[in-house]
């Protein structure tokens, strides 16, 4: 018998036919551990099978997908009683895979998926936004958010997450800064923001470290603003270098509000949130998640 318990694979539809995770499932249950799989087809179904978890017995779910399907698993575990909430695993099959990625998640899905099942599990924090939307990576905001919503899929699926840089290059055109007030614990903020980065993982729009000094388990977002000072610039050295200048606004905070005097759009984990008023804070050791060793985001 396995000394493993039971757990629950969710799949993103896109992933469903990769051979490798479907050989890995194969090898597991040989082993003689209960692994069941669920596949994604619409907006709901990984909550309703995170859902499904505890009737299933799984204490491990797996979100086998991009920085989208961890959005929606990890939220969904967040919102179940602590004492039935399974620790979070996961496999990425994204184009960006981000999160996965600054987490040194290895990119292969037998080894993701062994340590999905396998590795330590340790407290991470999510973040909650307007009360009932969540991120466990990055919201972004301004030109970046346009990029990353518009780059299109054909161009992700040739050329993977480098495909939303060049698409950004193509766009230069359509810079435009976004006007707003931005406030939390000691401090303030107002004027044209070309991008806004709020994180807790730190990087985002396929492999662009936004924000460099995020942690996922110090209970703070890093708040990163591109000013409009020095549009073109800024946008090119912040991509480059990753290195801060006199257009670069960086804080740390438990919690901020964002207001807008028109509607703004925010990129969480991929997911698209209309509004004019964000309010975003940070919820400390909300959920459990296997990670490797090695993870960069751990403090």
């Amino acid at each position: 018998m396995s000394q493993y318990t039971p757990a629950l694979l969710i799949i993103n539809g896109k992933g469903a036919g990769n051979e490798e995770i479907r050989s890995s499932v194969k090898q597991l249950r040989d082993e003689g551990l209960t692994l069941h799989v669920r596949v994604t087809w619409e907006q709901g179904d990984a909550a309703r099978f995170v859902a499904e978890a505890s009737q299933l017995g799984a204490k491990t779910v797996i979100a086998g997908g991009g920085d989208g399907t961890i959005n929606e698993v990890a939220a969904a575990l967040a919102q179940l009683p602590a004492a039935k909430r399974p620790t979070l695993g996961i496999v990425p099959l994204g184009t960006a895979n981000d999160f996965a990625t600054a987490c040194n998640i290895p990119l292969a899905p037998e080894q993701a998926l062994q340590l999905a099942l396998k590795g330590r599990a340790v407290p991470i924090d999510l973040a909650k936004v307007n009360e009932d939307r969540y991120f466990i990576n990055m919201a972004t905001g301004g030109f970046g958010t346009r990029i990353t919503t518009e780059t299109p899929e054909k161009l992700k699926a040739v050329l993977g997450g480098v495909s939303y840089f060049i698409h950004g290059l193509l766009r230069l055109d359509a810079l435009k800064a976004e006007r707003c007030e931005i406030r939390g614990p000691d401090f303030r903020w107002s004027g044209d923001a070309l991008v806004i980065g709020i994180g807790n993982g730190k990087q985002a729009g396929g492999g662009q470290k936004l924000c460099p000094n995020a942690l996922i388990n110090d209970g703070l977002l890093q708040l990163r603003l591109l000013t409009a000072e020095e549009l073109l610039p800024t946008l090119i050295s912040t991509l480059f270098s990753g290195e801060a200048n006199s257009s670069v606004i960086d804080a740390s905070l438990p919690w901020l509000e964002i207001h807008a005097p028109h509607e703004l759009t925010f990129n969480l984990d991929g997911e698209p949130l209309k509004g004019e008023h964000f309010r975003i804070e940070l919820l400390p050791n909300a959920i459990e998640c296997r990670l490797p060793p090695n993870c960069e985001l751990l403090d």
